[in-house]
């Protein structure tokens, strides 16, 4: 006999209790915080019928109206629906997708972030989980959205490939290199490789445009975590294609889902659900040429 489930608006998981119980914060779902004019609109007038005429911008780039009346909830949910921002997620689930601006507008960005942050909100979220799962992507290590301290996060990075030949020494990149792993020696600039973290700025700021890179590489990390105790998740590899590391994520959520344990950070958890299983699995998946680093495996 299969259980009847309640899947009233009251048990989504952006409606939130407010401290008066009488009232709920809702939040919705705005991938990558991308909201158009109209919807903006549509959201003023929304909140000015059933919230408090205010509405929250929100950490992970969403929007919650505040002071919601119980028995307006479902007509809330309705109208949020029809304006395009449905009601959003914020327990064990996957959560709003957030990313920086990316390839689309920023200088130093090595990857379309926002693309990607929208392909895996279209497959993903609100997906049920044993824990609660944040998504971000970065397009360059500056992490301008914390992506390491989530549940999994995606950075972009380009190694840089320098050509002393044709260097003329004017160090910009020096100067701009915000690791120290460009310097001058005897009149010529060298490059350390341990203390480069890949971020491309000198490829992006070479006022000659003589650095040159490699193809960007998506570095994945997983069981980062926010709250009392941040720390930043594991590097679990790095990948040359957008394709590629769409299937190291879909391994994750698939391994999460059937490994992960309620009730407890996915960080705290990690080795006791095989997490160096789920690299020997990602490695194999993933053709070597098209791997650019990785941890070592036990």
């Amino acid at each position: 006999m299969e259980i009847e489930r309640d899947n009233g608006m009251h048990t989504r998981g952006g409606v939130i209790t407010e401290r008066n119980s009488d009232f709920c914060c809702v939040r919705i779902r705005l991938p990558a915080g991308i909201i158009t004019p109209q919807q903006l609109s549509g959201i003023a007038r929304i909140t000015k019928k059933y919230g408090a005429g205010t509405a929250h911008l929100t950490t992970r780039q969403t929007m919650e109206i505040p002071h919601v009346k119980i028995e307006d909830l479902e007509k809330l949910g309705r109208a949020l629906e029809k304006n395009g921002t449905p009601v959003g997620a914020e327990r064990e689930e996957i959560v709003n997708i957030t990313a920086c601006p990316g390839t689309d507008r920023c200088r130093l960005a090595n990857i379309d972030s926002v693309g990607i942050a929208l392909e895996i909100d279209r497959k993903y979220f609100a997906k049920n989980m044993p824990v609660r799962v944040r998504i971000a992507v970065s397009a360059c290590p500056n992490s301008c959205v914390s992506e390491r301290l989530c549940e999994i996060g995606i950075t972009g990075v380009q190694q840089p490939i320098r050509n002393p030949g044709l260097c003329t020494g004017c160090g910009t990149c020096v100067n701009f290199c915000k690791e120290g792993a460009l310097v001058v020696k005897s009149g010529d600039i060298i490059l350390d490789r341990q203390t480069c973290i890949d971020c491309g700025n000198c490829i992006h700021i070479c006022p000659f445009h003589i650095i040159k890179g490699d193809p960007p590489g998506y570095l994945i990390t997983v069981g980062g975590r926010r709250g009392r105790h941040p720390e930043a998740g594991r590097h679990l590899i790095t990948v040359t294609t957008q394709e590629d590391a769409q299937t190291v994520i879909d391994m994750i959520i698939t391994w999460i889902y059937r490994k992960a344990w309620d009730g407890r950070l996915l960080g705290d958890q990690l080795d006791e659900i095989g997490y160096e299983t789920l690299k020997k699995d990602v490695f194999k998946s993933i053709p070597p040429e098209r791997i650019i680093c990785r941890p070592e495996i036990p």
